[in-house]
């Protein structure tokens, strides 16, 4: 019986080999070290800027993944572009810029996972100051990976009025990410998006970092909720100056209470990052007794 079991195990996995389309030598592990891979160039026909390519990589029938880890130089962006079975991009760091045919740019950060779907015109590239690296994976269909258009032209990345909309979003998205950290009590993160030295002013009480984090992550304060109502941003420099209208749900010695709160955040960039230098709460006392009423 046992001789008979093992047979049938090996003529299975011979079969699920066979069906593969992989022969025997082709299944074993590959590493392709880093040094052994050669960084190319995209042409300047497919691109404006400096774009280097590395780590390419395109697997063989019947598997159709392809990929390659992809650096801008600052402002450097390709051209449009399509994907017969649509791209992943993960960016690994820096700040960029993704725009679809027809739509506005979007900006995307160290830690995003952007998804341009099949034939979807497109572009994606650095912000005008700052480099930027993402892995692009993508599927081949008939042999082919991308079709290439015309180049991006200047305003699509560099009118003012795209920038602003662009920075504000931006300021406006990550406080959004900062709720949620709080929400979830997630201290690493907001551990790396406080500054050293901010400062955190509540109803009579002013905290540094370390008292934050630990108010946070001891449940003290569980910022459970935060309804944002209205977010307006103000640029002085590298300076970002974020107010929200918010209705705050938290939990407070056991006892959830909500109240109307303005937060004021002031944000600043250092080495291409936002982080943030201060947090006010002030509470709105006639909607709280509106409430009551």
């Amino acid at each position: 019986m046992t001789k008979r079991l093992i047979g049938i195990i090996a003529a299975c996995a011979m079969a699920a080999m066979a069906s593969t389309g992989y022969s025997e030598e082709a299944r074993e592990v590959q590493v392709l070290r880093r040094d052994s891979v050669p960084v190319v160039t995209v042409p300047q026909q497919h691109s404006t800027g400096t774009i280097s390519v590395r780590e390419q990589f395109r697997r063989e029938a019947p598997s159709r993944i392809a990929g390659a880890q992809v650096s801008f130089e600052p402002g450097a962006r390709t051209a449009w572009h399509t994907h017969p079975n649509g791209q992943t991009l993960l960016v690994t760091s820096g700040t960029g810029f993704v725009q679809g045919w027809g739509g506005k740019p979007e900006v995307m950060r160290e830690g995003d996972i952007v998804w341009i779907p099949p034939g979807v015109k497109h572009w994606h590239g650095a912000a005008a100051n700052e480099s930027m690296s993402h892995f692009a994976f993508v599927e081949t269909q008939d042999g082919k990976t991308v079709e290439w258009a015309e180049k991006v032209t200047e305003p699509a990345l560099d009118a003012p009025s795209i920038a602003g909309v662009t920075a504000e979003n931006e300021v406006i998205e990550l406080s959004k990410r900062k709720w949620a950290w709080m929400s979830e009590r997630n201290v690493k993160e907001l551990a790396s998006l406080f500054h050293e030295d901010a400062a955190f002013v509540h109803m009579g009480a002013t905290m540094t970092k370390t008292q934050e984090l630990d108010v946070i992550s001891s449940g003290r304060i569980h910022y459970k909720h935060a309804e944002i109502q209205e977010a307006s941003v103000k640029f002085m420099g590298d300076t970002a100056i974020l107010l929200n209208k918010i209705r705050l749900v938290a939990v407070v010695g056991g006892n959830e209470v909500t109240n109307p709160f303005v937060v004021t955040e002031v944000y600043v960039r250092r080495g291409g990052k936002w982080v943030l230098g201060s947090m006010s709460f002030t509470r709105l006392v006639s909607q709280v007794n509106e409430g009551k009423s």
